[in-house]
């Protein structure tokens, strides 16, 4: 997308963000119990984490990454030399349109720019569109690291050296 500006966010776009990712989430059914709230709080994914932003050329946030180092509050399955990203979110209204690819591969510059060996994620078994862009970018399975933070959910993991 010509018109698409990534970004930190900053403390003005929280909200956005927040709802954003809920929105994203509900979309592809993997919301569930009080997972909702945790999405929405981007307050304290500014605080713990990097968190991305894209915009249009209005200023819309049209899409959110959570960049996160191991060791940190919302680290899942990272290890030590490795970047890991989180909550990879797309609006609806701008799906289909590089949001999401965009916004991984400013994941993937971070973490070399980050001197990091690897970018890993976990992500729901249900979200296959997520998985075919993982893939689609290089990104191999990691069934290793592949977890359930709670019964009836299984997260799948993959890597990709940088």
């Amino acid at each position: 997308m010509a018109d698409l500006i990534i970004r930190p966010a900053t403390e003005a776009d929280l909200e956005a963000v927040g709802a954003v990712t809920v929105e994203a989430y509900r979309a592809d059914g993997v919301v569930s119990g009080d997972y909702a709230k945790v999405l929405a709080d981007a307050t304290s994914r500014f605080r713990d984490a990097e968190v991305v932003v894209a915009q249009d050329e209005s200023g819309t946030v049209l899409g959110t990454v959570t960049v996160v180092h191991p060791g940190t509050p919302y680290a899942e399955i990272s290890r030590p030399g490795e970047l890991e990203f989180r909550m990879l979110a797309v609006s609806a209204a701008a799906r289909g349109r590089g949001v999401g690819e965009t916004l991984v591969r400013a994941v993937i510059d971070r973490a070399r720019e980050a001197g990091a060996t690897h970018v890993v994620l976990s992500s729901s078994e249900k979200m296959l569109a997520a998985h075919r862009l993982y893939e689609r970018l290089g990104f191999t399975r990691l069934p290793d690291r592949d977890w359930s933070p709670t019964p009836g959910l299984k997260l799948v993991a993959y890597e990709m050296p940088v």
